[in-house]
Formats: C-alpha cells, structure tokens, sequence
C-alpha cells in the first residue's frame, strides 16, 4: 500500500503544489449536493463544480444547532468548529481505504485533546482554488446550519489554504480566522518550471483526461471539470499574482501563517517572526532531512547551496508568509500532515506532528479564536 501512495506521490511532486494523502472521517448523512458555476482566475474558460455534503469527525446532538453562536468562542455553544481544509491531491480514503486519509491521526488526535467540532470537507483535489473555494464555501455554510456557531476557523494546509482565503473574501461573516500551513500565497517555482514543460494546449488537454480517467476511481470529487493544468497554473507567478487582486484579505478575519522547512535547513530569515508562539521557537534548532519524495523539487527549489532558499520540498518558506507569521517548523510537506501513513519526519527530528496541531489548536483558542 506505501508503495502505492508513493507512486502517486512522486507523480504529482513533478507537477506542481502536492500534499500526501488525504484524511476525513465518516460523512454526517446529510447528503446534499450543490452546483456552482464560475469563471476561474487563471482562465476564461467557464467551470462548473460540484461538491459533496461536508463530513464531521463527531456526530451531532438533535439540538445542537438550537441557538446561535454569540461569538467565535466562548458562546453557549463553546469555541467555534475547526475547518480542515485539504492540499493539492487531496481526498477522503486512498480508494475508500479507512487507514489512508489526508489529515493523518489527526482528527482522533484533536477530539482527545477536546475538540468536539473538526471537520475535514473534501473539495476537488485538482483545480484551481476559485472552484475549490466555491465548494468549500457550501461545506462551511453547511456546517453553521448543523451547528449554530456563526464562525469557523479554517485551517488549510497548502492549496487548502487559498481555499480558506475564497471563502473568507466571499463570506467574511462565517469565518473567525485562517490559518494557513505551507500555503503557497506567492506560488511555488515547481509550477513554473512544470508549466514550461507542459505550455502546449494539447499536452495540458491530456493531462487533464489522464486525471479524469485514472483518478474517478480514487478522488470522489473528480469529474469532468476537474483540471490539474488549472491547479499548475495557479501556482504560477502571473497565476497567484491573479488570485491574490481576486481575494484580497477581508476585514474583519484574522490571517495567520507558518510554514515548514526541510533539507536540514533553519530557515534564516525567511522563517524569521516577529513573536513565534512556543510551539514553534522550541524547534528553532532542530533540522529535517528531507523525505526521498520531495529531494528533486525541494533541492530545486534551494538553488544556490551557497544562497539557499528555504523551502518543505515544495513551497519556499518566503512564499507561505501571509498575514501574521508565526514561522518555520522543522517538517517537510508531508510531515506537516502525519504523511507518508504517519511515519516520523526525519532522521534525529523529535518534531511530532500530533503534538504540532495540539499545540497549534490550543493556541489559536488561546487567541480568542
């Protein structure tokens, strides 16, 4: 099985913005199904989205959605619910395989800390964050219905992250804060070299089919609209450069970032902060080796050994800077996430990535948030 996510790893690291495998829990039954029309960012080529009901990690009381949320926490109805949102190659179980999930662990991981209300809604695992944010958008307005808090608090890892950012610039009356983790807001230079491979209509054409056809099996929310060139070309320069005049921050919302790095790196300045929270600054001197998966595009990413940029393999650590920064941890792409199935981040690196969320979770309710 390892094996196997490692191939589709590898094949999408050459391709741009990736993350492991994906992590959700067992769908609230609520079965609704909504359809979007929209003109992406990157394109003028109308797409229409479809997407799934949004799935809980704890099922909900009969009354729970009985009164409104007064705040974003400390309400009647206690902190507001915590957001997942998945990366790039993100999905529910690896071909409806229980153990295979995005987020990994870290649901059960979260509920016994004391966190009642995560949610880890699935989106298309390849297009642009227009279509994705749409979709995660009718996931969010869903869960205030189910449970009567006016916030969420989004937290998105990568791509997942200027998913976050969509819903927030549309609907700033739901959303608390973002948080991003190793979100590419400036791009990433994997898109650009990959898109310079592949800038020929045709080629991009059949990627996108190759995606279709193989993928339907595995991504439930793969369908005909969904487009991996549009994903690729997002994370390009001029393509961020369009989303971010698209979705600026919305007043009101709190914008929160870190990032990881990785090739045993310690971040200098890019991972500089102003007031890193302990959580993070207790890793300041610790290093990570690299995953195997992530040593072609993380060492292109670095450039110049004697002017390196740090980088987690596939976002640099300059570019998930957004908002307030908290910094670095010393964890590649996949580390950040419990991936590859949970395994230790690195040779010598005591990181653990359940006690990073923990900790990250008790500080944003520390926050107020």
């Amino acid at each position: 099985m390892r094996e196997v996510i490692g191939i589709g790893l590898a094949l999408v690291v050459g391709c741009g913005d990736v993350s492991a495998v994906a992590r959700d829990t067992d769908t609230d039954g609520s079965g609704s199904t909504t359809t979007t029309t929209t003109t992406t960012t990157t394109t003028t080529t109308t797409t229409t989205s479809t997407s799934t009901t949004t799935s809980t990690s704890t099922s909900l009381d009969s009354d729970s959605g009985s009164s409104a949320d007064s705040g974003s926490s400390g309400s009647e109805l206690g902190p507001a619910p915590l957001v997942l949102a998945h990366g790039f190659f993100g999905f529910d179980d690896l071909a409806d395989l229980n153990f295979a999930n995005y987020f990994y662990g870290i649901v059960d991981t979260l509920e016994d800390a004391g966190e009642p209300l995560v949610f880890t809604p699935e989106v298309d695992p390849f297009n642009d964050s227009t279509v994705r944010g749409l979709q995660l958008l009718d996931h969010v307005e869903s869960i205030v219905e189910q449970t009567g808090h006016e916030h969420v608090v989004l937290i998105g890892h990568s791509q997942g992250g200027l998913d976050a950012r969509v819903v927030a610039n549309l609907r700033p009356d739901l959303v608390a804060a973002v948080v991003t983790i190793a979100t590419p807001h400036h791009g990433t230079p994997v898109s650009d070299a990959v898109l310079g491979l592949v800038s020929d209509p045709a080629a991009q054409a059949l990627v996108d089919a190759l995606v279709n056809l193989v993928g339907a099996g595995i991504w439930d929310e793969i369908d005909g609209d969904t487009s991996l060139s549009l994903s690729l070309a997002q994370f390009s320069t001029p393509g961020i450069e369009a989303f971010n005049a698209s979705y600026p921050d919305a007043p009101g919302v709190r914008y929160v970032s870190l990032t990881g790095r990785s090739l045993l790196s310690l971040g200098g300045d890019a991972c500089a902060a102003d007031d890193p929270p302990e959580f993070v600054s207790q890793w300041s001197d610790e290093r990570d080796p690299i995953d195997p998966l992530f040593a072609t595009t993380g060492a292109y990413i670095r450039g110049n050994p004697l002017d390196p940029t740090p980088n987690d393999g596939l976002v640099p650590a300059e570019s998930a800077r957004w908002g307030e920064f908290l910094g670095c941890i010393p964890a590649d792409h996949a580390d950040q996430i419990g991936q590859v199935l949970g395994d230790a981040p690195g040779l010598l690196n005591a990181w653990d990535h359940h006690d990073f969320w923990v900790a990250l979770v008790e500080w944003i309710r520390d926050e107020g948030l």
